[in-house]
């Protein structure tokens, strides 16, 4: 099986030895997204709903590399923080799906990486 690359400068470049997503046969494998704006490489994080705010342009901007939109997605994995904060984090990333959502997990962790407080992950269908 061949595997191919995605990546674009209108998500942050990995911060590690990953890609940003890779294609696999019909699957979309996308790296966990924090919010890190690629136009300046800063966190994005005032409150909680605009970190989770750019999280998902971030997801959104691998998904249009990748020819796909939120309506692709069958899958993610939220890792937060603090568990106090998920129903503001689930406002936001609600609204991006229109109604049609995937499956999903949310975990508590201790820490991510730059010390946010959300990433999330996807795997989508071609």
């Amino acid at each position: 099986m061949t595997k191919e690359i995605i990546n674009t400068t209108n998500a942050p470049a990995p911060i590690g030895p990953y890609n940003q997503a890779v294609i696999a046969g019909n699957l979309v494998f996308i790296s966990g997204q924090v919010c890190i704006d690629p136009a300046t490489g800063n966190l994005k994080n005032k409150d909680i709903q605009d970190e989770t705010h750019q999280v998902m342009q971030n997801l959104k901007s691998i998904l249009t590399e990748a020819g796909l939109s939120f309506n692709n997605v069958v899958k993610t994995t939220i890792f937060i923080t603090d568990m106090n904060q998920f129903s503001e984090i689930n406002e936001v990333y609600g609204k991006y799906f229109e109604g049609n959502f995937p499956a999903r997990e949310t975990v508590q962790v201790s820490a991510l990486p730059k010390f946010v407080n959300v990433e999330i992950s996807m795997i989508a269908v071609k």
